[in-house]
């Protein structure tokens, strides 16, 4: 198979983005992964560069899309086995991949052997935590696989990988508005998890005395956590359980609370809900975990605290905190338009080493 050759520096690029299929591109409700490769895809096109996107058929795009399956593997039953799907969809990203200067994959490691074996011209995202057993030995036989994190922190488990950069997340600039007045209550947002902290959570309001809403999604796998742990706890007030919410309805569910509170129990890779708030001027108050205070300013975007004492006694200060200064700090670091700049330089960098080479 003949690959294009690296494009001239500065030219628009032939780019193809490679979605997970579990959820559509960007997702109805909750999927991390799927809503960022939708912002780095969109603000892609409008720079200027030519995107093909792989991913499910109900995606949507300015980019061309090109459907891997019907619809969000979460959504059809006709897909039994989500592993057998993603490898169909490989065959077809490698019968395309002459057509693209680099391909770029968010799909963790699935990918490596047929990359290596057709020496395509790509990198690979990694999205999730990776102090997770067996992947040391991975990373070192698939030591030529070129990565890109999305924290320093997010590294620290596979410290020998094929690192090529770090590339924080980005929202598109105008997706919240900032809300310069608050209406007295705490805010949680994402998966009803034990890493997610959400009975740390109840316990921080409660210890403040401000009421929490939670807007969070109940995942199969954490419906018996949610029965046992967490549903007990909603019928000691204070607690508001609006369920999982819409990036429009996220606009104000953020923007209109006092802080919100991100008591995670895990290695958090980045953290997006931060940034979320931020683009709303909504001081954050959050655990020292993973990537936490990497992508957070203690003192300026919210506190970073070590427990749920802490936690408490830092929502009394963020009275003083300027919510304006929380807006700056993202406008200045986490746009979609940056991230996708950054990620620009990346596939130069990789397109100019392979003509090197």
């Amino acid at each position: 198979m003949t690959w294009l050759r690296p494009a001239h520096p500065g030219a628009a690029l032939k780019i193809a983005q490679v979605a997970p299929l579990m959820e559509s591109v960007p997702p109805r409700f909750y999927g991390g992964t799927e809503r960022v490769v939708s912002y780095l895809t969109e603000e892609l096109v409008r720079q200027g560069h030519e995107v093909t996107l792989f991913a499910s058929g109900d995606s949507s795009t300015r980019a061309q899309l090109r459907p891997m399956t019907a619809r969000a593997l979460h959504l059809d039953p006709q897909c039994g086995d989500p592993l057998a799907c993603h490898i169909l969809a490989l065959a077809q990203v490698a019968k395309a991949a002459g057509a693209f200067d680099i391909v770029h994959f968010h799909l963790d490691y699935l990918h490596y052997p047929l990359c290596r074996a057709l020496h395509l011209p790509h990198v690979t995202t990694l999205h999730g935590r990776l102090d997770i057993g067996g992947l040391p030995a991975l990373y070192r036989e698939y030591a030529d696989m070129p990565l890109v994190s999305i924290s320093d922190h997010q590294r620290t488990p596979l410290p020998h990988a094929n690192w090529r950069a770090t590339v924080y997340h980005g929202l598109p600039q105008q997706l919240y508005r900032y809300h310069a007045v608050h209406r007295g209550y705490l805010a949680f947002v994402g998966r009803i998890s034990p890493e997610k902290g959400i009975e740390q959570a109840i316990a921080i309001a409660r210890g403040f005395g401000m009421p929490l809403r939670v807007a969070a999604k109940v995942d199969k796998a954490d419906r018996s956590y949610y029965e046992e742990r967490v549903k007990p706890l909603l019928r000691g007030g204070g607690v508001e359980y609006v369920g999982e919410i819409t990036e429009r309805e996220k606009d104000d569910f953020l923007g209109e609370a006092y802080a919100v509170l991100c008591p995670v129990n895990w290695p958090e890779p980045f953290g997006l809900v931060q940034i979320e708030a931020m683009a709303c001027g909504t001081p954050v108050v959050a655990f020292r975990r993973g990537a936490i205070p990497e992508v957070m300013r203690d003192g300026e975007t919210g506190f970073v605290t070590e427990d749920t004492s802490q936690a408490v006694e830092a929502l009394a200060r963020v009275a003083a905190l300027n919510r304006r200064r929380c807006r700056e700090i993202f406008d200045e670091h986490y746009t979609a338009a940056r991230m996708a700049r950054d990620y620009v330089a990346v596939y130069r960098n990789l397109t100019r080493a392979r003509g090197a080479a």
